[in-house]
């Protein structure tokens, strides 16, 4: 698909892509880094998350008339180097949110459970299974050159405000702004979840006692033991990870009024 995706740039001026984050992460990584076409969203996947940024909803008509009368945006990319599965340095693009710890286990298990009953209750019931059995990790996180270690459960890295099919996990991140949202969740207990997950789907999670938003435009994160990285729910790799944002690195068809 990457390789799809490069091709198609080198001949056209919009590419519209029917799927959900995962196929967008495919594109990104065929596009990120050049001088690319504008792409517009047909949102068909399991959490469809980056479209719901922009209220790109998942009629098939009302994205065709997005992406035919839309207005363009001119958004921001996150670039990421990490350590791949077989062991050597790898890069690797992302649109929407990265995450070190939890989540990518969490991706993987929603990706290996059948969806039949859609993204959001997929991806719950992967929260749910997954962080019975997890062990929190000791983490060093630098963002912008400002430090923070301990035991951590996850370190978002967000250009996107939602994931997971529509946790609003990082409310206030802009694609546009310039900057990643990061929120570093620290050591959370089973009631740490079941008394703060329902909120983060309307985004009245934060602030919490566990948990710390920082901003900036370069993030390191490290682990003693290798963590999973995903990116836009793809799990590409471990720790360690470090995430640069390209500034008007997409651009992104969008209703008029987004």
């Amino acid at each position: 698909m990457a390789q799809l995706a490069r091709e198609a740039a080198e001949t056209y001026d919009l590419l519209v892509v029917v799927g959900g984050d995962g196929t967008l992460n495919e594109v990104v990584h065929g596009i990120g880094g050049i001088d690319g076409p504008t792409v517009a969203l047909v949102p068909r996947g399991t959490g469809r998350d980056f479209a719901r940024t922009f209220r790109i909803g998942p009629g098939f008509d009302d994205a065709i008339r997005v992406a035919v009368e839309g207005e363009t945006r001119v958004l921001d990319l996150g670039s990421v180097t990490y350590r791949a599965w077989s062991g050597e340095d790898a890069e690797g693009w992302f649109a929407n949110i990265g995450g070190v710890g939890i989540s990518g286990a969490i991706a993987r298990r929603a990706n290996e459970q059948t969806k039949v009953f859609g993204g959001r209750i997929s991806y719950l019931s992967a929260i749910v299974s997954v962080f019975w059995g997890w062990q929190v990790s000791e983490l060093e996180l630098e963002v912008d050159g400002e430090h923070r270690s301990g035991l951590m459960h996850e370190v978002f890295v967000a250009n996107g405000a939602y994931l997971g099919g529509g946790l609003h996990m990082c409310p206030e991140a802009d694609p546009g702004d310039g900057l990643f949202d990061v929120l570093a969740l620290g050591h959370l207990t089973k009631r740490d979840l079941a008394l703060t997950l329902p909120k983060a789907y309307s985004g009245r999670h934060l602030p919490h006692p566990k948990a710390e938003l920082l901003r900036g435009r370069v993030v390191s994160v490290h682990a003693e033991e290798p963590l999973p990285l995903q990116l836009d729910g793809e799990q590409p790799g471990t720790t360690p990870v470090r995430f640069e944002l390209v500034p008007g690195a997409l651009r992104l068809r969008v209703p008029a009024a987004a």
